[in-house]
């Protein structure tokens, strides 16, 4: 079967997203004082994808105390991708643990594999928490694009016990922080929201969204709302912070606006971060002041006396 030139050259955009994530560069030097623990299956005996790579300090913190945990879902539109070179390996520095996730792909099993398999990698990592020294009480998610809806849904979708299959089922998969950058929030919006310009077709037969839940989006309704994010919010959800790019042709900003209303609707604490004239990624992403807001984001939930009082959220 041909794919049209068209939407080869979408996918190829939405696949390389490599000022964001770095995820198709050759794996780069970890920062000093950094170690990695590669290629961790949290699904014994699963797929090959079903793996995750740790990021610890080479020295254990003086004082003793666990780590905060940093998530990192990469994109690709569900069809490629890769866990390594993650962005988030930075925080390891500022104190954390980074937790680089992979997960099966829309050709390897349909919706909701990709988010099973994210929850998944939250419970062994809970499950492993005194071993490698994490805290499972501070658990942070960042994810872009396609990564970006899957970390919206760990944050939006915590109650869905259906998404918790597999090992360590003793373990709670909820987030206690969203970073969502530029991820699908409703799937039976995206197609309208889109930017004249833009060369994708969400509600095509073909498109990534498609491919993910098996069939076109206006055609399966009901598989496209329980794949998307702003279906699940509700006022015990995870504190959100959202960037996108205001003139991102692939995913339309109309998704984060959608996203952070409802939150804001039902009580949950959002912030937008626009990114002016900004497309699907870009430098845009990597400035001071989103840098910054990051920061102080995690902070603010990982490493606060909040933090220190809240803890994981009951189930």
């Amino acid at each position: 079967m041909k794919i049209p030139l068209s939407l080869c050259a979408v996918l190829l955009t939405l696949i390389q997203v490599v000022t964001v994530s770095a995820q198709d560069r050759p794996t780069p030097s970890l920062p000093a004082g950094v170690k990695l623990l590669a290629n961790i299956a949290y699904a014994p005996n699963g797929h090959e994808r079903q793996k995750l790579d740790l990021y610890l300090p080479e020295t254990r913190p003086a004082d003793g105390k666990p780590l905060p945990v940093i998530l990192w879902v990469h994109g690709g539109a569900w069809l490629g991708g890769s866990k390594e070179g993650s962005p988030a390996v930075r925080y390891v520095t500022r104190g954390y643990a980074v937790a680089s996730v992979g997960y099966r792909l829309s050709q390897h099993a349909p919706f909701p594999a990709q988010i099973e398999d994210c929850r998944a990698a939250v419970r062994w990592l809970r499950a492993h928490a005194k071993e490698h020294g994490l805290d499972p009480d501070r658990f942070g998610a960042w994810g872009a694009s396609a990564g970006g809806h899957l970390v919206a849904l760990l944050g939006t979708a915590a109650d869905v016990k259906a998404w918790d299959v597999g090992e360590n089922s003793g373990e709670s998969s909820r987030v206690q922080c969203v970073v969502d950058w530029f991820g699908p929030s409703d799937f039976l919006t995206i197609g309208r929201q889109s930017l004249p310009e833009s060369k994708l077709n969400h509600d095509a037969p073909d498109s990534p969204e498609a491919k993910l839940i098996g069939g076109g989006v206006q055609q399966n309704r009901e598989k496209a709302a329980k794949a998307s994010p702003v279906t699940y919010v509700t006022k015990d959800d995870a504190p959100f912070l959202i960037v996108h790019g205001t003139k991102d042709d692939t995913v339309p900003f109309g998704q984060s606006e959608e996203l952070a209303k409802a939150l804001k609707d039902a009580g949950v604490e959002a912030t937008l971060v626009p990114v002016e004239g900004a497309g699907h990624g870009g430098g845009g992403f990597n400035s001071r002041e989103v840098r910054e807001k990051m920061e102080g984001f995690f902070d603010s939930h990982l490493k606060s006396k909040r933090g220190e009082t809240e803890g994981a959220k009951p189930e």
